[in-house]
């Protein structure tokens, strides 16, 4: 731990180095723990949101890096759970989907920062140990197109609807089949 970090996450750190590592990419899982361990964290895995919430049912850490997409289900359940059980854990959402909607629905949930994969260790360290949440920094240089902005709000409202089809395309007024095609795209940039 260096001076400049703030006292809120370094006693935090010295009074609970327990982290949770919540991936389904295994390789991946695996480099980061044992890049976290180096750093001095007691590092528990898992790889899928059953497995985060029984870890985090049983003992709650202090800190949490959890990627957004599993296999079984969402990382926003397993920052929720974690914030409801110990408010006061510092947790760092990753993902490949990196998306304003899923940023913001993170932070408010209780995530401490959000970044996109691929994120390398030092940038995690920072983002867990960071005083302030990243989310709210500078504007970009390059604003996004308006394609880009109704992408983000389809899929603000697809993961307010839980991720449901067919209640996003009734709210967005729009044929399921429409949304679903626009679902299946990638962002447009």
């Amino acid at each position: 731990m260096t001076a400049e970090q703030p006292n809120e996450a370094r006693l935090l750190f010295e009074k609970d180095p327990r982290l949770l590592i919540v991936d389904d990419d295994r390789p991946f899982l695996s480099r980061l723990a044992k890049a976290m361990a180096a750093r001095g964290f007691n590092v528990t895995m898992a790889e899928s949101v059953a497995e985060a919430l029984a870890a985090i049912r049983a003992e709650p850490p202090a800190f949490a890096i959890i990627d957004m997409r599993l296999a079984d289900g969402n990382g926003l359940d397993v920052i929720t759970e974690l914030k409801t059980r110990r408010p006061d854990a510092r947790g760092v959402i990753l993902t490949g989907y990196g998306n304003i909607s899923s940023a913001v629905i993170a932070i408010k949930l209780g995530a401490f920062d959000y970044l996109a994969k691929p994120a390398d260790a030092d940038e995690v360290f920072l983002a867990l140990m960071n005083g302030e949440s990243a989310a709210a920094g500078p504007v970009p240089p390059n604003p996004m197109s308006a394609e880009r902005v109704r992408w983000e709000h389809i899929q603000r409202i697809y993961e307010l609807c839980e991720r449901n089809v067919s209640e996003t395309a009734r709210r967005l007024n729009m044929h399921r089949r429409t949304l679903q095609r626009i679902l299946a795209k990638r962002a447009p940039r």
